[in-house]
């Protein structure tokens, strides 16, 4: 599937190993591996002691498992109605999971933002900045982080109020402590200084751009007034929601500026023009360059502005003097002008060419990110009109594409394997019978992730494709050999028995290499290691339940569905047949 986001990259990836992966295992199991035994191997009158044992446990284990069978296949009607019961009961526990993007990464690194209040100076930010890198000290001394940058004005930006930090940790293998703990201590301590605000994030390993905050939810309206208006309602829910830390928005009526109304009739009276007392505002109270000058070969701007003391306030304005364009005269302003103080947005923000306000927070521990979504989408669909548009941004963004993609992904591949094994079987019963080991495989799977505490995410829907092909193996071994039976004119039922029966150990053995080859990451340790855990609980726990069940489940749908089925070769073995009896009239 050609899919151009991270979910496209994670599976094309996938299918590009697995795909290579199988080509050179099935050319060397087909032609080194026969080879390697014949030189290899030599007869032996005699078994060694561990393989007799090992011989006598799989035999009385295979003879228990055949007597169960039998019996279970008298009442053809319990094995697939405990199926049912196991594919009702995954699809229960499927829902209940939490949902996410993908699980927390220590990547390293974790992104910090400090703000202030709007309006805040260079001179006092630069002083919180200092504040807030004071307990970063004892970890860049301890070596546990290697470099801690902050930056003012955040983000290349030309706001004084924020500033962002990026602090990079040392390798796993040389510091003591997780990148999570170090930020959660970070924001412990940061919220003890006043007059700042901070979150901190860390970026995983597919999101796209800069980071920042997993939940970024977008409102679209058509006035910004009525955007302030939803942003309230949603923040009131919002700041009382125990899965969302920090809940913020980009647009803050708190930015003070200062509304000059010009007196116009008595400007004119007095011979002031408009222009003049703009000018004079902008000379005095901005940072206008006005002209240059040359130093040591460098080039410096001259910025012609008041001293500090003299705009401190609104007030200094009324000791700045214009010039009465027709009497030359200075005129105070205080005699032209009103002052009226206000607060503002900073920035009007738009997305997607709709007027737009963003809500911003953190995930708290014990929530997922698609709870977190899923409560701010109630809150909006119960408080809202019609014409609000909702929209994502950041991790949500992508959290909300992925979404769609994988549950797509995963209907095709179960399209394709079935038609593949349709086109093997010449029958579309027999596939069916082999699909049913996948709702069986997804079961174990949602099973194991529950036990662990796990979440739905890229990774876990990445192995639950995988154990598609898996489980459909183990019932391609059990399938093909009973139809094997029946051609060699066994009776339906015994026919059944008898595949099942020697097929055991084949299907236990190789359910256990591949339950063996997932415990690695599952014990896995280290950066990145909570997705390969997530991938390696899914691939074990789903084989494990889909083996013990398939080797029930895939004899009593075949007894229930393909009693009038034939095999693949069944017509030319009684075509070969009528033409050896035609031989032998002759």
């Amino acid at each position: 599937v050609d899919l151009q986001d991270a979910v496209g990259r994670v599976f094309a990836e996938l299918a590009v190993t697995i795909s290579a992966a199988v080509i050179f295992s099935s050319v060397l199991a087909l032609s080194l591996t026969p080879m390697m035994c014949s030189k290899l191997l030599r007869p032996s009158e005699q078994e060694g002691r561990f393989a007799a044992m090992l011989d006598r446990g799989f035999e009385r284990v295979a003879d228990g498992y055949e007597r169960i069978l039998a019996r279970m296949m008298r009442n053809s009607a319990v094995l697939p109605v405990i199926a049912l019961v196991v594919g009702g009961f995954a699809v229960l526990m499927f829902l209940e999971l939490p949902d996410e993007y993908v699980p927390q990464e220590d990547q390293g690194s974790f992104m910090a933002r400090a703000m202030a209040p709007e309006g805040t100076g260079f001179d006092y930010m630069q002083q919180q900045v200092y504040k807030l890198e004071e307990p970063l000290v004892p970890y860049i001394e301890a070596g546990d982080v290697t470099r801690a940058l902050s930056a003012m004005p955040a983000f290349g930006g030309n706001d004084p109020s924020s500033a962002v930090f990026f602090v990079t940790m040392a390798p796993w293998q040389q510091r003591s402590v997780s990148t999570a703990d170090v930020m959660n201590d970070m924001l412990e301590q940061w919220n003890q200084v006043p007059g700042v605000r901070t979150v901190a994030f860390m970026r995983s390993g597919l999101s796209r751009g800069t980071g920042g905050p997993p939940v970024q939810f977008v409102l679209g309206g058509s006035t910004y007034e009525e955007l302030a208006e939803w942003r309230d309602l949603i923040m009131e829910r919002a700041e009382n929601y125990p899965g969302l830390m920090r809940p913020d928005s980009d647009l803050k009526e708190t930015q003070p500026q200062v509304l000059v109304h010009i007196d116009r009739n008595r400007a004119a009276a007095l011979g002031v023009s408009v222009q003049s007392v703009g000018r004079t505002l902008a000379a005095m109270m901005s940072e206008r360059p006005v002209t240059t000058y040359i130093d040591g070969g460098e080039e410096y701007d001259v910025v012609l502005q008041a001293r500090e003391d003299q705009r401190a306030s609104p007030n200094d304005l009324t000791n700045i003097f214009v010039r009465s364009d027709t009497t030359g005269a200075l005129i105070p302003l205080s005699n032209l002008i009103s002052v009226e103080s206000i607060a503002s947005p900073s920035a009007l923000n738009r997305y997607n060419r709709m007027r737009a306000v963003t809500i911003t927070g953190m995930v708290a521990p014990g929530y997922s990110l698609g709870e977190v979504l899923e409560f701010l989408e109630d809150t909006a669909r119960d408080l809202l009109p019609e014409q609000a548009q909702i929209d994502y941004r950041g991790q949500s963004l992508e959290y909300k594409e992925a979404s769609g993609a994988l549950y797509f992904t995963f209907i095709l591949a179960l399209l394709i394997v079935f038609l593949v094994l349709a086109a093997q079987f010449e029958s579309f019963v027999h596939p069916l019978v082999i699909m049913t080991t996948v709702p069986l495989a997804i079961a174990g799977a949602v099973l194991g992730l529950y036990l662990t505490g796990s979440t739905r995410n890229i990774y876990s829907y990445v192995g639950m494709i995988m154990l598609i092909g898996i489980a459909a193996k183990n019932g391609i071994l059990i399938v093909e050999f009973i139809n094997q039976r029946r051609d060699a004119g066994i009776e339906f039922a015994q026919a059944i028995l008898q595949a099942a029966r020697i097929r055991f150990r084949p299907v236990v053995m190789t359910a256990l290499c591949t339950m063996m080859g997932s415990v690695p990451l599952i014990l896995a340790t280290g950066a990145g290691s909570e997705s390969r855990t997530t991938l390696g609980v899914v691939i074990f726990s789903g084989v494990l339940l889909a083996t013990f069940l398939t080797l029930f489940v895939v004899p009593a749908f075949y007894q229930l569905l393909a009693r009038g089925t034939s095999s693949p070769n069944a017509v030319a073995n009684r075509l070969e047949s009528m033409q050896a009896r035609s031989y032998d009239v002759r």
